[in-house]
């Protein structure tokens, strides 16, 4: 399905459903590559969605490594399982409820994204300090401005160290009846550090 094996697999290839987000193709590369994978490695993916950055990072941690996909929305856990069947993807399992709860049943982890949390991301970051193993790579997208201050502070407090903030603004091109033009797409914020 995709043989590449540089991130940022096009929009167009997974199945979508409008009441489930998905993690744009360029967003979704600088968050793999920012959590630094490689193969055999252990990773959750937090408020999953359309299951896009579940499929790319399995990709990275190759059959060796196994990727820990959980959403609380029905519909996101059955379009993750959806892409993954279609990917052809092994080492992805699927969890249905909240992370809050879920997170203490999984292994220690080497690399833990987190995305869509319903509001409670400070809460779920302090979770995921305890189940991340030293050396380990957190990546978290952010959306609202009021979610960044908290999650800074929270970074601050924990024993993360490395920290790094890109803001990813995106324009994609889109034909006109009159040549192609420039669509602005919302800003991601994207916190990335290194647990000591």
């Amino acid at each position: 399905m995709w043989n590449a094996k540089t991130p940022g697999i096009p929009d167009e290839l997974f199945d979508r459903d409008e009441n489930v987000p998905i993690t744009k193709e360029e967003v979704r590369a600088v968050q793999i590559s920012k959590a630094r994978l490689k193969p055999g490695m252990t990773v959750y993916d937090i408020g999953c969605g359309s299951g896009s950055i579940s499929v790319e990072a399995a990709l990275q941690v190759e059959e060796s490594g196994n990727v820990h996909a959980i959403d609380y929305d029905v519909k996101a856990v059955e379009l993750t399982k959806k892409n993954i069947t279609k990917f052809n993807l092994e080492n992805i399992s699927v969890i249905l409820g909240n992370a809050k709860e879920k997170i203490n049943e999984l292994p220690d982890a080497d690399a833990i994204f987190i995305g869509g949390t319903g509001g409670d991301t400070k809460e779920i970051v302090e979770l995921c300090e305890n189940k991340l193993k030293s050396g380990g790579r957190i990546v978290i997208g952010i959306i609202l401005i009021e979610t960044l201050y908290s999650v800074l502070k929270t970074i601050e407090n924990l024993k993360f160290t490395s920290v790094d903030i890109t803001q990813i603004t995106i324009g994609k091109s889109r034909k006109t009846s009159t040549g192609t033009m420039m669509l602005a797409r919302n800003p991601v914020t994207i916190i990335s550090s290194t647990k000591i």
